[in-house]
């Protein structure tokens, strides 16, 4: 900027002068801890933070030493906010002594204090840090890593990494640190090295000097560098050198400066990760190649990083045992290594330092401790330290190297040009870019007062950073201020200027703080100042006189400036008051910056912004992007420096300075121009001149006068009242007429911009046509407009005067002020290769595209008019039905405007597009709606496009709206206007947690008695599903264990009182029997349906055993010793109740391991319930959490129940995983998993069984040899001779059994690598019997020795092995239909055999037969019958008959015994086989046989039968039955459990009592939320929990372990969908369709259900459906997967439904009569103006339509009743249609015809966007889209639109007759035509498309004599029938309009 003027000129003001002291400093003076004690210990503190005026500051800084000073230090970040959105704050992170306090805050927000950490040694430094969590180490996934937020704080021996989650880490350090880099991938470690010299040794390799860590746990790794050589070969190395220092580190790009201390040069390195190659070069790297930086090689680099430091005392000698930790380069020599005795062994203190680090800090420091080996013989003299040996022994001898993580690549080097001073280090790097995004890397070297700015620019790949040259700027401090793209530079005059990359912007001024060049000497001569050539010499008396008038800031100072503000002017100008000038920049945040200053205060100051209002952003952003780089600069920065001025504009003035700005710039000279000329700036009374071109006469000229008396400020004053009581007369201004500044307007040729003013136009006319997309601009239109049309004139370009005239028929008049270019210059204009001669306009283009005519590609700028962009592709998408439109390289339609010349294009082939046929319009609709979410177009853009543009995206919208698919992301629902659709997404993605209908009553709110373990219960959904009766309460009652049962005993006379007593007690035993056997069932009810509070223990429910007698309610109690009472009674029946208690724990609960140990009880007679909770911990996931040793723990303790449910639970947890540590864990209690030398462990019986099914649960379905061999033998383990395996072992081998067919789980005959094992053949002889085979394998020693007690022979003992045999082989073969295994299973059929099979055998086998055969199953009693053999129909006795037959050979008893237990197997086959499934012919058949056996209990002759079998099969049937019903709640079954439960005497035990409320909790499974699910591993599960035979007492586990009974939770699913209302958040009913796939059985069918409901199994469905009329429908479709549907059954089946307007939900209008109203109104439409506003109420409850209707429709006094009755029905219309959204587009339309009518049309925009909806209705498209689907109503009213258009044609008919005819002849003949029509002649032109007068005259208008002749003329140009009609008379000479 050569003259002075300019630079006197621009100034440029900051803001926001605020007194800046870092927050942590005072936060630390009251923060307990020990460095205040030694602060307050020094004088008085209070001073030393004072802020009470500077001398007493500095006074106070004199006293404290400087050691003090420099403890502290801060650095500021921009804010970051936790979820993304966008935050303007600073954060600081404030450091002093042992202290880090991280505190937020900005201008708008108070400060307050993040985080405070103590550590226990100084602080060395303290920074943020994102480390990556990423399993995949690669680069290239970078983005989609999860970053953990981090804090690190350095000390002297260890870092420690705080995250944002909570985390703690400590990493001990191996080496002294000199610097801690955060980088884009971790921290990056300096090591120090001392200065002082090494004496010289043996030659060795040095060792690295830098090192990251990835991450806190991660190993501390060396890095290496990678440096090309001159001849393009490049090498791998670690970086040794110490002369290299970092000065700088960035994370984006991720680059590392370095500085070379040995020749003062600096570097610039890519920071990345290694790949795998070049990490393996660096280890592999032989002794051969020792390089001249003596690269370390492999072996002794790892030596040295692994070698301990062996104890050598630090002083032993200064030769042996040098350290990494001091190191000093020499040129001639290696480095070297010497050990400083300051610190002493490290490994030692970090051990003793660091208690939390337990084994870490072995492998950390032993690795690390890099002091080095060396192989002098002296060594070994020292090593005889006692110390040494001991930590010698931890190392193994060799251990695997260390890899490198990060590598730096060599990427630019100063040049050695000049001779550098040794110190020229950088003391400040940073990247600034320029305010056209050129990017800068500037380092200042103090020490030469100068500023180095390297550009650099990515390469065209983007693999690497290419650097230009350096600028150097004179400088002593500078700072980036990223949010304007400049940077601030304080000179060493002290003057601070801002600089946009290396272009100077101008100084800053600070209001309140003097100008530095006052009190420093300025170089430069100041012409203008009143103080002319004073300098710094001059006495400081004179200078006084005229500070005054420089000093005081010219800004009325409005705000309060602070306290500094005051002490420097209102105390007297001592010299050190005069003395503050700024000494150093700090801590740059967006636009904020700190200024230090030379007496210590600082302040913090904002730099103003480029521009406020978005109009002008827009506008800059267009120029600066079409114009050259140096150029668009230039222009910013003449913008920057007039914008930001001392005084600058306010927002709404800050149009007109930028108009001004830019026309100067453009050679206007804008005082002499009648439009901008009375610009008035400020819209105050102060006068600020617009900028002018700045004159060298100083003298001033008569136009300033007149200029004076021209400017607003002159009126103001005219008018102001001291003007009339001063009586002042008013001035004569000459009047300009318009005249005279016609002969003299020409443009400056000169100027910057000139020679680009068509390419500004032209993007200028972009950002017009941009802004006109959205409603909101109108204002910023109107003023562009003006600009625009100035330009347009002058260019001569009648187009587009034609255009804007067309568009603002008000704003711009016919003629205006032209303002002349010679024909000369003309020349030098460059008209760039994107200008058209004909204005784009995006209103015309849609307009074309609707009528199908061909389209020219739309112009666009990349950045700047993406709505353009947006709403053209759209409509080429939906209109054109272009499905490539979306492609990147849609030439075709955009050509994307570039600064790089292009070839002229060729002229654009116009082929006519039709609406393509290819893809259905669903898919069209459906491709644009989610192509506008991915662009990121919301519901708001939507509503600020003008209605007509928006018409077809609503359409589309609409389309999509009817069947969106159920997998759209969010934002794409939310775009529709589903809101249903959208929360579920929102909810997907969240994770799993508690959900919408968690029940939020807390559990403490009812008392203690009120506990029965039921109340955490979803009341809401079950009172859906269960509305009609009471039936849950029923449940509950029967189910609770918690309260005294009732002991209703009568007293006969002839009993004693004793004798009573006893009876009460023997019956309250009965009852007791009941109550034990409750708990499983309450489990199976409350099923997953808690989510606990982690701070409170699981509340577990009194298990109550007393009851109470009436009539006077007294106790009894069975602890009286009135009776015998068996020992252990409840120790089963607690631990079901802990089992029922962790059930109710919900999967997605956040549980840890301390919780779990949190809740072990504290009295020794709970630990049965903590053991039953732990097994439901692992029923249901959560035991996993639970800590390895807290699991030996519990082990350890040999309690019998805790190791069972432990055992139990674990296996479950890790469920057909092979767990290593698992299958460990079980096999320590499995005997014949052990190696036989191993010693013989006391494992409890059932603790053994517990563990086999464990291991059964853990290979589930894994076929995994070695198990399986095993456990096939343990099926038939002999009992041994010492009393071993005699007890119980029928449960042993049972489970042996199960668990053999869990592991081969439906294998069948593809048993892999088992065919040696014979296993079917083996399981067969197990069932039937025969001789023992030899014991193969490791075990045979054990089973030499028979027992003593047991005299088996040599036989199997099938007794034992035959039930676990039977069902391996079910398991093995279940669902293969392998009819030969199937045969082996059959029923005997003679009477000989029969007697050899105990009839319970013959349920199992007949289970297991129909488990096999899978697919005969058939739901019918006949399918039933079929599977008893015939000998045993034909003589089976029906149990009702009186007599029994007698027969010799038949055994009776046999024969009925077999009969009912056949049947029971069928029936519990018939309840697998569609468990789950509600199927009605399964019920109905199973319900009979349970009928039958109550029957047959009560039959005379059940005796023969046995009471006890019968009980047993009627307890099967009902199992089944509850399961084909499971979750249902049938009332059916209900009542049967109900029934059973009563009964309490006789044959009923325990075991039957567990067996029906089992039934009755399968039936209420998860208080409806779950059902069965029919997988191979849930039957595997279920046939564990309910095998057939029952306990018949409560400490019975003989034949079948009880805690196997809870497995049925492995078999639950969840199944329920509940619909939930999305707009009240409350469960409602809604009807589902669901389409089930066509199977060998049924064709594909569909079924409608009422939800909330249980769904079927999902594998058997196609698809679900919400159905209409009352919800929006919504479908689901399972063919492309199930995984959308099972996360939502598994959150609780949430499945979001949304109301359609007018109708009501299921629960308030259950028959749909309320809404039938909608429907009469909507079929005869006479009536809709019957329509009262007031019902609407019942249609919609969107409150926007509920206020319109109360404000609009509804009589006032304003408002007349047409009105009232279009609102009414336009209103009545929206909602039946249901789119609300297009109210506002009826309203505008009616708003604008009344206009028109009323000839009020200030602006044509109206109704351009009427003549759009007409178009888009009769558009091909739209009419295609109709016939294909006839049932969609039309979008909008189909009366209303033919209306419009008719009063739109009457108006503007008559018009034309009432003269408007020969306003447009004038138009057409471009003469003038008067004023007051020019707004109805712009509507009839735009309305009727008549195209510009420029076009007319190449078709030769005169001349024409018919009507057919203007038709075929007019073809070319395109215009409709309709308007040449109208045309025609004008056209050939006749003046009458034909009217239609």
């Amino acid at each position: 900027m050569s003259n002075f003027y300019e630079e006197r000129a621009t100034m440029i003001a900051a803001g926001d002068l605020q007194e800046f002291v870092p927050f942590g400093r005072d936060h630390c003076k009251h923060h307990p801890n020990a460095l205040n004690l030694q602060l307050r210990q020094l004088q008085p503190a209070s001073e030393l933070w004072s802020s009470d005026g500077a001398a007493g500051l500095v006074g106070s800084l004199q006293e404290v030493t400087i050691h003090e000073k420099q403890k502290e230090s801060w650095q500021l970040r921009k804010g970051v906010s936790e979820i993304g959105e966008e935050v303007d704050y600073d954060e600081e992170l404030y450091m002093a002594g042992n202290m880090v306090i991280w505190s937020k805050g900005s201008k708008s927000q108070a400060l307050a204090v993040y985080k405070a950490f103590t550590v226990d040694s100084p602080v060395q430094q303290a920074l943020w840090c994102d480390f990556i969590i990423s399993q995949d180490k690669s680069d290239k996934d970078y983005s989609s890593d999860e970053v953990e937020k981090c804090i690190c704080i350095l000390q002297s021996s260890c870092i420690n990494m705080h995250s944002i989650e909570g985390k703690d880490y400590i990493a001990p350090l191996p080496f002294q640190v000199a610097n801690v880099w955060p980088t884009k991938y971790g921290l990056l470690f300096e090591r120090s090295s001392s200065s002082c010299e090494v004496p010289p040794g043996p030659p060795r390799e040095p060792l690295p000097t830098l090192f990251s860590m990835l991450h806190p746990l991660d190993e501390i790794t060396p890095l290496i560098c990678k440096s090309g050589s001159l001849f393009g070969s490049s090498r791998v190395q670690y970086v040794v050198d110490h002369a290299m220092k970092i000065v700088f580190l960035h994370t984006d790009p991720s680059i590392v400066m370095t500085y070379d201390t040995v020749q003062g040069l600096h570097s610039v390195w890519a920071l990345r990760r290694v790949k795998t190659e070049e990490g393996n070069v660096v280890l592999k790297f032989s002794e051969q190649g020792g390089t001249p930086q003596n690269v370390a090689t492999s072996s002794s680099l790892t030596a040295h990083l692994r070698s301990l430091s062996k104890g050598d005392s630090p002083v032993a000698s200064p030769f042996q045992n040098y350290s990494i930790h001091s190191q000093s380069r020499s040129a001639s020599s290696p480095s070297l290594h010497s050990r400083s005795p300051s610190i002493s062994n490290m490994a030692a203190l970090s051990r003793a330092h660091s208690p939390a680090l337990g084994v870490y800090s072995f492998s950390g420091v032993q690795r690390f401790n890099l002091s080095s080996h060396n192989q002098s013989p002296k060594r070994h003299s020292f090593s005889h330290s006692p110390s040494s040996n001991s930590n010698g022994s931890f190392l193994a001898p060799e251990t695997e190297p260390i890899v490198p993580e990060l590598c730096i690549d060599h990427l630019w080097t100063e040049t050695i040009a000049r001779l550098r001073k040794k110190n020229s280090q950088a003391s400040k790097v940073f990247i600034t870019s320029d305010l056209c995004g050129q990017k800068f890397l500037c380092y200042l070297v103090e020490s030469e007062l100068q500023l180095r700015c390297i550009k650099f620019q990515a390469s065209n790949d983007k693999a690497q950073l290419i650097f230009g040259s350096v600028t150097s700027i004179p400088a002593k401090d500078a700072a980036p201020v990223e949010k304007i793209d400049t940077m601030l530079v304080l000179e060493s005059s002290g003057n601070l200027v801002l600089y946009t990359g290396v272009v100077r912007v101008g100084k800053v001024f600070i209001p309140g703080l003097p100008a530095p060049s006052l009190t420093m000497s300025n170089t430069m001569p100041r012409p203008s100042t009143p103080l002319d050539g004073v300098t710094t010499t001059n006495p400081l008396s004179k200078l006084l006189g005229s500070l005054d008038e420089v000093l005081v800031s010219p800004v009325p100072e409005l705000r309060d400036s602070s306290k500094l503000h005051e002490s420097l002017y209102t105390e007297d100008c001592t010299f050190q008051q005069l003395g503050t000038y700024i000494h150093s920049i700090r801590d740059p945040v967006r636009n904020r910056v700190t200024l230090e200053l030379s007496n210590g205060s600082m302040v913090r100051i904002t730099i103003p912004e480029i521009a406020t209002s978005e109009l002008v952003q827009t506008c800059l952003q267009a120029i600066k992007f079409i114009l050259p780089k140096e150029i668009a600069v230039q222009m910013l920065v003449k913008w920057y420096s007039v914008h930001s001025a001392p005084g600058g504009p306010s927002d709404h003035s800050e149009w007109n300075l930028f108009v001004t700005c830019l026309m100067n710039m453009m050679g206007y000279n804008t005082d002499r121009l009648a439009w901008t000329r009375n610009f008035d700036f400020e819209g105050s009374l102060s006068p600020v001149i617009a900028p002018k071109k700045a004159r060298p006469s100083e003298t001033g000229s008569d136009d300033d006068w007149e200029y004076l008396l021209n400017s607003d400020y002159h009126q103001n004053v005219e008018s102001h009242l001291l003007n009339r009581s001063l009586c002042l007369s008013p001035l004569e201004v000459s009047q300009m007429k318009d005249e005279d500044f016609s002969q003299n307007l020409s443009l400056d040729s000169s100027t910057l911009l000139f020679t680009h003013i068509p390419a500004i136009f032209f993007v200028l006319h972009l950002v017009y046509e941009e802004l006109k997309l959205n409603t909101l601009m109108g204002e910023g239109v109107r003023s562009l407009v003006e600009l625009l049309v100035q330009l347009a004139r002058d260019l001569k370009l009648e187009p587009y005067v034609d255009h804007y005239y067309r568009d603002y028929p008000t704003l711009v008049r016919t003629t205006g002020q032209v303002c002349t270019i010679d024909q000369g210059q003309t020349g030098s204009m460059q008209y760039p290769s994107f200008f058209t001669p004909e204005p784009p306009s995006v209103y015309q283009w849609v307009s074309s595209c609707l009528k199908g005519e061909g389209v020219p590609p739309y112009p666009y700028l990349p950045g700047i008019c993406e709505r353009g962009r947006l709403v053209v592709l759209s409509i080429a998408l939906y209109i054109l039905g272009d499905e490539s439109s979306l492609s990147d390289e849609s030439s075709q339609y955009l050509s994307r405007i570039s600064i790089a010349p292009q070839k002229p294009q060729a002229e654009q082939e116009e082929s006519r597009l039709s609406f393509s046929h290819s893809t259905s319009v669903s898919s069209l609709a459906e491709r644009l709606v989610v192509w506008m979410t991915n662009v990121g177009f919301t519901l708001r853009d939507l509503e600020t496009l003008p209605f007509g543009i928006a018409l077809p995206i609503r359409d589309a919208i609409y389309h999509c709206r009817e069947q969106p698919a159920s997998d759209w992301p969010e934002a794409v629902c939310l775009l529709i206007g589903r809101q249903d659709l959208s929360k579920q997404a929102c909810e997907g993605n969240l994770p799993k947690g508690k959900s919408v209908l968690s029940s939020d009553v807390p559990s403490g709110t009812e008392t203690e008695e009120e506990d029965d373990g039921m109340n955490d219960m979803n009341q809401e959904v079950m009172s859906l599903i269960w509305s009609e009766d009471l039936r849950v309460q029923d449940v509950r009652r029967l189910l609770q264990s918690a309260h005294p049962v009732r002991v209703n005993v009568v007293q006969y006379p002839e009993l004693s009182d004793h004798e009573f007593i006893e009876e009460k007690e023997n019956r309250l035993l009965q009852l007791c029997q009941r109550t034990m056997a409750l708990p499983v069932g309450r489990g199976m009810f409350t099923l997953f349906s808690y989510h606990p509070v982690p701070t409170e223990p699981l509340p577990i429910p009194k298990l109550n055993l007393t009851g109470r007698a009436p009539p006077r309610n007294t106790t009894v109690d069975l602890n009286s010793g009135n009776i015998d009472v068996p020992p252990n009674m409840t120790s089963w029946a607690s631990f079901h109740n802990g089992v029922a208690a962790g059930l109710k724990i919900a999967p997605a609960s956040q549980i840890d391991s301390a919780w779990i140990v949190y809740n072990k009880p504290k009295h020794a007679e709970l630990a049965n319930e903590y053991a039953g909770f732990l097994m439901a911990l692992g029923l249901n996931g959560h035991l996993t959490k639970l800590a390895t040793l807290n699991i030996h723990d519990y082990l350890t303790k040999g309690h019998e129940m805790t190791s069972i449910g432990l055992l139990l639970g674990v296996a479950a947890a890790k469920l057909g995983t092979m767990d290593m540590s698992v299958t460990r864990l079980l096999s320590i209690h499995i005997p014949a998993l052990l190696p036989p030398t191993s010693t013989e462990l006391d494992v409890p019986h059932n603790v053994q069984v517990a563990a086999v099914v464990g291991i059964g649960l853990v290979y589930q379905g894994t076929a995994h040899r070695h198990t399986a061999e095993v456990l096939l033998a343990e099926i038939g383990r002999p009992p041994g001779p010492e009393m071993e395996y005699c007890t119980d072992r029928e449960s042993y081998s049972l489970a042996a059994g199960l668990a053999l067919g869990m592991v081969c789980l439906g294998h069948g005959s593809n048993l892999i690598g088992m065919s040696d094992l014979n296993v079917p053949e083996q399981l067969y002889q197990y069932m039937v019997g025969g001789h023992r085979r030899f014991q193969a394998g490791m075990h045979r020693e054990k089973h030499k020795s028979p027992s003593y007690q047991i005299k088996e022979g040599d036989t199997i003992n099938v007794d034992v092995t035959c039930p676990g045999a039977t069902l391996a082989l079910a398991m093995i073969y279940l669902k293969t239909n392998n009819r030969s295994i199937a045969d082996w299973l059959r029923a005997p059929d003679t009477m000989y055999l029969l007697d050899f099979v105990k009839p319970e055998f013959l349920l199992l086998r007949t289970l297991a037969r129909c488990l096999i055969l899978w697919d005969d199953i058939l739901p019918n009693s006949k399918w039933v019958d079929s599977n008893v053999p015939q000998i045993i129909r034909e003589n089976s006795i029906s149990l009702s008959e009186i007599e029994l037959p007698c027969s010799e050979d038949l055994n009776l008893e046999t024969l009925s015994q077999a009969h009912v237990y056949i049947i029971a197997g069928a029936c519990l086959s018939l309840g697998f086989r569609f468990a789950g499934s509600e199927n009605l012919s399964a019920f109905n058949c199973l319900h009979k046989f349970a009928k039958d056996f109550m029957t047959y209990l009560s039959a005379p002759n059940a005796s023969v039968t046995g009471p006890y079998n019968l009980e047993t099969c009627l307890s099967v049937v009902l199992l089944s039955l509850a399961m084909v019903m499971a979750g249902s709640g049938n009332l059916k079954v209900l009542q049967l459990c109900r029934f059973l439960h009563m009964k309490t005497g006789g044959e009923m035990n325990y075991g039957f009592h567990l067996a029906h409320h089992m039934a009755l909790g399968l039936l209420f499974l998860g208080g409806g939320r779950y059902s069965l699910s029919t997988s191979n591993s849930s039957i595997a599960a279920l046939l564990c929990a309910l095998y057939p035979h029952f306990p018949a007492h409560s400490t019975d586990n003989r034949y079948h372990l009880q805690a196997l009974r809870h497995l049925y939770v492995l078999a639950a699913e969840p199944r329920l969908l509940v619909p939930v209302d999305v707009d009240t958040n409350m469960p409602c009913y809604a009807l589902l369709e669901v389409t089930y796939k066509g199977t060998q059985w049924y064709e594909q069918t569909k079924e409608e259900l009422m939800a909330p409901t249980l769904l079927p199994e999902l594998h058997l469905l196609k698809q679900i459906k919400v159905k209409g009329p009352r919800y929006w429908e919504l479908l689901i479709d399972l063919s492309k997967g199930t995984q959308h549907l099972k996360s939502i059954l598994s959150k609780d089946g949430v499945l979001y439904v949304k109301l359609r307007a007018g109708q009501l939900s299921y629960k308030e209008d259950p028959m749909g009569w309320q809404s039938l109203l909608a429907q009469t109104v909507a079929n005869r439409n006479s009536e809709a103006r019957a329509f009262k506003p007031e019902t609407i109420s019942t249609f919609t409850s969107d409150p926007a339509l509920l206020s319109f209707a109360e404000y609009f429709c509804k009589p006032t006094v304003n408002v007349g009743q047409e009105l009232l009755d279009l609102f009414s029905s336009v209103l009545y219309e929206c909602v039946t249609q249901e789119t609300p959204e297009m109210l506002p587009a009826y309203i505008a339309m009616d708003q604008a015809v009344r206009r028109l009518g009323r000839r009020e049309m200030s602006e044509t925009s109206d109704l351009w966007q009427i003549k759009l909806v007409l178009e888009f209705f009769s558009s091909r498209s739209h009419q295609e889209r109709l016939q294909n689907q006839p049932k969609r109503g039309l979008f909008m009213n189909s009366e209303f639109l033919p209306v419009v258009k008719c009063t739109i044609d009457n108006t503007l008919d008559q018009w034309l007759q009432a003269g408007g005819d020969r306003c447009v002849h004038a138009y057409l003949s471009g003469q003038p035509c008067e004023e007051s029509q020019l707004s109805m002649l712009a509507c009839f032109l735009v309305y009727h498309s008549v195209p510009a007068p420029q076009h007319l005259p190449s078709i030769g208008l005169e001349g024409s004599t018919s009507f057919a002749e203007l038709l075929f003329r007019f073809k070319q140009l395109k215009m409709p029938v309709r308007a040449l009609l109208r045309l025609a008379p004008l056209l050939l000479g006749n003046p009458q309009p034909m009217v239609m």
